[in-house]
């Protein structure tokens, strides 16, 4: 999942970002609103957490400026606690949820989950798919009910494609999602998903031809079309 933390107090964004890294996100990190709005109508990202008490351009006009420009992600606004009149604006400019400051970590971290699934249609913090799960508040998987041994960039990939489970997701968009920019070519990705189908014993996760990686839960081959175009590798 990759998220936009739009924050003008540099040690806050940073503290934020690094809290979102060690919880298996990949973070851009911007502290003005110019940049904000230009990052966000011309970047691919799942959520952003925007600060509306940015100095020059605020908050609240990025917002506006996003959802104008057709902008669905999620946005987590953060907010001066005793603001209401801001936390209704922000509301009705097209912010998700909002969290007062000073805020604790935990919380902000839980309310960016909450919007994400939200946005996917997902009512409960761990994600099924078949035998697979995964908690999305522990980034603890399991399959067939015993525990999955994952690395950072593993759960990544799985965590997206579990947002996204049942959906073909293209090379290039897990690139943007997995990875960070230094990071990111078409082989590391392969490279990648080939050891989490290993892990998965050879189950759930199919390429299909021209399309991308999905994950197939129970069912999903007939609601998605599956058949001589899927492959396991």
């Amino acid at each position: 999942m990759r998220i936009l933390v739009v924050e003008d107090e540099v040690d806050i964004a940073r503290d934020i970002a690094a809290r979102l890294e060690q919880a298996g996100y990949v973070v851009d990190v911007v502290h003005d609103g110019e940049e904000a709005d230009f990052l966000g109508c011309t970047e691919d990202y799942d959520a952003v957490i925007l600060d509306l008490g940015l100095p020059g351009k605020d908050g609240l006009s990025v917002l506006r400026s996003w959802r104008r420009e057709g902008r669905t992600f999620s946005v987590l606004a953060l907010t001066a606690r005793d603001s209401w009149q801001e936390r209704v604006e922000g509301m009705d400019a097209g912010c998700d949820d909002y969290i007062g400051k000073p805020f604790q970590m935990e919380e902000l971290l839980a309310r960016l989950r909450a919007v994400l699934r939200r946005s996917h249609g997902i009512a409960e913090a761990v994600l099924r798919c078949g035998p697979l799960e995964l908690d999305t508040r522990t980034a603890r998987a399991m399959l067939d009910g015993r525990d999955l041994a994952l690395t950072a960039l593993e759960y990544r990939l799985l965590n997206y494609l579990m947002h996204h489970r049942g959906q073909p997701v293209p090379r290039e968009v897990l690139l943007e999602h997995v990875y960070a920019d230094a990071e990111r070519s078409i082989n590391a990705l392969e490279v990648l998903v080939n050891r989490v189908r290993r892990k998965l014993g050879g189950r759930l996760l199919r390429t299909r031809r021209g399309l991308g990686y999905v994950l197939e839960c129970d069912g999903d081959d007939a609601r998605n079309g599956g058949g001589a175009g899927d492959r396991a590798a």
